[in-house]
């Protein structure tokens, strides 16, 4: 019975450890820059020319009344990420 136990502790003890930020190099910075997917511009998006997310339309709206500007419900993700960039500027919502 204990040898069970011992081999549950030593499959567990020789479990991979889950990335960190040091070596996950979509987090880590290298060079100096930082590589990680949030900060990917929007034309190299793979995914950019897809309509754009129902929380991109959604916080676009939001955007687009507080800026006094019209809503565009048929931009790519690209570009919404881009006209959410831009009245985030206008509206001084941007971090």
């Amino acid at each position: 019975m204990n040898a069970k136990h011992d081999d549950k502790g030593d499959s567990q003890a020789h479990r991979a450890e889950a990335p960190n930020s040091e070596t996950n190099p979509k987090t880590a910075p290298v060079g100096g820059a930082d590589h990680s997917n949030r900060e990917k511009d929007p034309d190299d998006w793979t995914t950019g020319d897809e309509p754009m997310t129902g929380a991109q339309a959604s916080y676009l709206k939001t955007l687009s009344e507080e800026a006094g500007e019209g809503f565009d419900g048929d931009l790519t993700k690209a570009e919404a990420s881009k006209r959410i960039d831009a009245l985030q500027d206008k509206t001084g919502r941007g971090a």
